[in-house]
């Protein structure tokens, strides 16, 4: 449910980055590729979190074949009370790629497998517009000004989510690292991004993912409060027994969460296959990575994954 596309799949479908972030055919092929050559139930896309930042002002380094595009400038660092939804957001930057990217993909491969389009979450999309150290003071010192700058990066958030899902996507995952208990507080998630988060579940025409990077036991009852149809979780994580248990206890689905810089970067296909039937061990609902995949993670460990779940479920 996070960021999949490696080296290898580019290499073998034809379709590079960074070409492939701005090319809706190529985005379409690259991504499909997820299914089709490494065998996973799912096409993921576009290939960072990003996009959305750039159509409300960043500036992005488009990154190379193996980097991945990142924020170059915070517009709004010195005026963060300037911070709105443009009206024509969704013909801003890169969102017209994507949203073409979900048509064709909906056409060539949306009765075979489920097609899941992600984007920043409210908490990510701040700090790219103010610079992350601004962010995280303001969590602090200015939490009235976080919340109406959250307020109406949440809204910019519904309205990509539901273009993508009216262009052909299946559900829609947000990613959100710096919500995480490991950049700011449980009461600052709480007060300034749960109830923003609650409003975007609230409003999305379709299936709903909650991604939250580090250490997330401390705010598992926060996130599952937050109204989507599954929360996705790292390998950090400390009892994910219990993450299970009160994700299921919420009719929510768990998604995760084997190790992508420990085991899917570093590690061999019997790695990938043990910490995988671990996962499944513990009643997980969907067998996934536990973040977004570095792209020159060997293709072989992830048809390991998939060879993995298919022999749990032999």
């Amino acid at each position: 449910m996070t960021t999949a596309s490696v080296v290898d799949l580019m290499d073998i479908c034809g379709a590079d980055r960074p070409e492939a972030d701005r090319n809706p055919v190529k985005m379409a092929k690259l991504a499909g590729s997820l299914h089709t050559v490494a065998n996973l139930e799912v096409i993921r896309y576009p290939f960072d979190v990003t996009v959305l930042g750039e159509a409300l002002g960043c500036n992005i380094d488009p990154g190379t074949k193996a980097r991945t595009p990142s924020i170059s400038t915070h517009p709004f660092k010195d005026k963060p009370e300037e911070i709105e939804v443009p009206p024509d957001l969704l013909k801003r930057g890169r969102i017209p790629v994507v949203l073409e990217a979900s048509r064709i993909l909906r056409n060539k491969e949306g009765a075979k497998v489920p097609l899941v389009a992600g984007l920043e979450g409210p908490a990510d999309l701040v700090s790219y517009l103010c610079g992350i150290n601004s962010f995280l003071t303001w969590t602090i010192k200015k939490p009235q000004l976080v919340k109406q700058i959250v307020e109406k990066c949440i809204d910019a958030c519904a309205i990509y989510a539901n273009a993508c899902l009216h262009a052909g996507a299946d559900a829609i995952v947000i990613a959100d690292a710096n919500s995480s208990p490991d950049m700011i507080g449980p009461d600052a998630f709480r007060k300034l991004i749960k109830p923003n988060l609650i409003k975007f579940s609230n409003n999305i025409e379709g299936y709903s993912i909650l991604h939250i990077c580090g250490e997330t036991d401390i705010i598992i009852s926060d996130m599952l409060e937050c109204g989507f149809n599954a929360i996705s979780v790292e390998e950090s994580v400390k009892d994910l027994d219990y993450v299970v248990g009160l994700a299921h206890k919420n009719n929510t689905a768990v998604i995760g969460n084997v190790s992508t810089s420990r085991t899917l970067y570093n590690k061999n296909a019997g790695d990938v296959r043990k910490e995988a039937f671990k996962c499944l061990a513990a009643n997980i609902d969907i067998l996934a990575p536990g973040c977004g995949i570095a792209p020159e993670t060997p293709l072989r460990n992830l048809l390991a994954l998939a060879d993995a779940r298919n022999e749990y479920y032999r």
